[in-house]
């Protein structure tokens, strides 16, 4: 008459083989129901927020698809090193350490068709479908459209830093990515010809996670004839700054007929919340209270280590 709950941190696995192993270990003690694959960016407000956004407002339901969207940018940027992790980030780098957890996770619900209801399989099996739609890597999409970088030696904030290679625990050969950007597509009719832009690394020009919803722009005619706007942006803003803008172009009314870009800016850091709970405070009240909604169920590890496998290997090249 007791329940129990077996929670495992990112990454689950280092690749397919060692995920599938890992997940076959588990499912002879726990079912899949009992084990919460947890990830902390999920438990992010801003995260959290996605789907109220897309699905309480009908101004963004109606505009959410290629036909209004020109394409959307997912950026994680760290302006801090590896620190003490040199151990575990031989072992991962940024696609096994973000892109194959974080940022797929956070691309499936930002992509995802409205689920039939607010349950968590019903949540879960919508950003399942996502992950599938990911176009196929093949070497020439490979090769076009990803890029992966490490980051050496340099000033950050007045102060000498070191390299990766120069990192405590970290191989003075090492060939591990600090930096990777792709360039995706979701094949299916919502999003066909919408490009995803991923960008995650460190040691980064500022601390920052959001996502950037660039809208289409008007055809070259009236107010478009003759000078250049700037594009329709939602940007959703994870971190450090918690909030959202919607920028869009109005009247100059400082000169007879210039146009310029204004943003409506929300921000949710209020001083009058108090001490609101960190992602993992908010994760484990989940599992204490077993609902999975906010973790990986394994058919989407599965399939995001598919995908992730091909960029790895790639990258190993």
């Amino acid at each position: 008459n007791s329940w129990n709950r077996l929670v495992i941190e990112k990454p689950f696995g280092k690749d397919l083989d060692t995920a599938r192993e890992l997940n076959n270990s588990l499912l002879e003690v726990y079912p899949e129901k009992d084990i919460y694959r947890i990830d902390h960016y999920l438990g992010k407000e801003m995260i959290q927020n996605i789907m109220v956004l897309r699905f309480s407002n009908p101004i963004f339901t109606a505009l959410w698809s290629n036909k209004y969207i020109d394409n959307i940018q997912i950026t994680l940027a760290e302006d801090k090193g590896i620190g003490t992790r040199g151990n575990y980030y031989e072992q991962s780098g940024a696609m096994r350490d973000m892109v194959q957890n974080h940022v797929i996770q956070i691309l499936s619900l930002v992509a995802m068709e409205p689920p039939i209801s607010l349950t968590m399989d019903a949540i879960r099996s919508e950003k399942q479908k996502v992950i599938q739609a990911i176009e196929e890597f093949t070497p020439e999409h490979l090769r076009d459209n990803v890029v992966f970088g490490q980051y050496g030696k340099g000033t950050v904030a007045g102060e000498q830093v070191v390299g990766y290679r120069e990192e405590e625990n970290v191989s003075p050969t090492s060939n591990i990515e600090t930096f990777v950007a792709l360039k995706m597509h979701i094949n299916n009719f919502r999003w066909y010809g919408t490009p995803f832009y991923v960008r995650t690394g460190k040691r980064l020009a500022m601390n920052s996670a959001e996502i950037v919803i660039q809208f289409k722009e008007l055809p070259n005619i009236l107010y478009f004839e003759k000078t250049l706007q700037e594009p329709n942006l939602l940007v959703i803003r994870i971190q450090p700054k918690v909030g959202m803008y919607f920028q869009f172009n109005t009247k100059d009314f400082s000169t007879h007929n210039d146009i310029i870009p204004m943003s409506m800016d929300t921000s949710y850091d209020n001083p009058a919340q108090g001490n609101t709970p960190e992602a993992y405070e908010r994760l484990i009240y989940d599992i204490l209270r077993g609902d999975a909604t906010l973790f990986s169920r394994w058919d989407e590890v599965e399939s995001a280590w598919a995908m992730a496998d091909k960029i790895i290997k790639y990258s190993e090249t």
